[in-house]
């Protein structure tokens, strides 16, 4: 069993799971200064699936790893590599690293950085969160998914134990595909038109939502993993009882960088590499890059 947790990136997520995992667990969240500092004073606020106020440990960085420490790293896709450095003369053999994260290609982000030293692991968050403001967060409560084998199931045992809903799956692989699948629907146009996650499965958006889903079946299926023609109504039903703005709509909110590269950019990516044309989701990258460029100046301009 783990001695020690850090959720290394507080932010909405990371802040949701430390919540979870601190009735039963010695967790510290590892976020920005604001953040910690509110957290530090106050408390951590916690609406939504569990109402309170928490006390709970924050800092700005990992100073030592005990023996048998889980870190599950939260930060986005294209800040791994800079909250990594911060830690990686510190890991241990006995380290565990969990990325619990959206979009493809974590894995190797994260192994460039700390080597073959800590256990690696991917797990599949079904859950949402918002970020309130320094030291509250929302809680949209659901479950995770990890790969069956023997570190999964000590973690999956941790979670349940601790309140965290998590089962265990023999194809990870799958369940990352269809994570994706449905993050590539409901990021972009969330962000794009200003709405909650649920407001893009109107009957207007339909035949956009299926081209996307559409694609990225197609790229799947040259990646190995096939699923059945009735995928983007099964989207369009999960995404329907999802009430909050999603991660990417938060970001551009805020100015800053998305991961879409990560997501739609990825399945863009892996389209090109086999010869199969992903042009909705193309569309949509451009789209959102263009979000970011604008609203970072807006933010800027303040």
């Amino acid at each position: 069993m783990f001695s020690k947790i850090y959720i290394l990136g507080a932010g909405a997520i990371g802040s949701s799971c430390g919540a979870i995992l601190s009735k039963k667990n010695d967790v510290t969240l590892i976020g920005d200064k604001k953040h910690v500092d509110a957290i530090n004073e106050k408390g951590l606020t916690v609406k939504g699936g569990m109402e309170g106020v928490l006390r709970i440990k924050a800092d700005t960085q990992i100073s030592e790893i005990p023996p048998n420490t889980l870190i599950i790293l939260t930060t986005k896709v294209h800040d791994s590599q800079k909250a990594l450095e911060g830690v990686v003369k510190l890991l241990r053999g006995d380290t565990t690293i969990l990325i619990l994260q959206n979009g493809m290609g974590n894995e190797e982000l994260v192994k460039a950085v700390v080597g073959d030293k800590p256990h690696v692991e991917r797990g599949v968050l079904h859950f949402g969160a918002e970020f309130l403001r320094p030291g509250e967060v929302t809680i949209m409560k659901g479950w995770v998914v990890l790969g069956s084998n023997e570190n999964g199931k000590e973690i999956a045992k941790l979670f349940n134990e601790s309140g965290l809903t998590t089962k265990v799956v023999d194809d990870l692989k799958r369940d990352i595909w269809r994570k994706l699948i449905t993050n590539c629907v409901i990021n972009p146009l969330t962000a794009i038109l200003e709405v909650r996650d649920y407001e893009v499965v109107a009957p207007a958006l339909a035949n956009l939502r299926h081209e996307i889903v559409s694609e990225c079946i197609e790229v799947a299926k040259a990646e190995g993993v096939e699923f059945d023609s009735n995928l983007a109504q099964e989207v369009d039903t999960e995404i329907s009882g999802l009430k909050n703005y999603s991660s990417m709509h938060q970001d551009l909110m805020k100015g800053k960088k998305t991961e879409i590269d990560f997501l739609n950019g990825k399945v863009v990516e892996m389209g090109r590499k086999h010869k199969i044309p992903t042009p909705v989701n193309e569309s949509v990258v451009c789209m959102i890059k263009y979000l970011e460029e604008n609203n970072a100046r807006r933010v800027e301009g303040k």
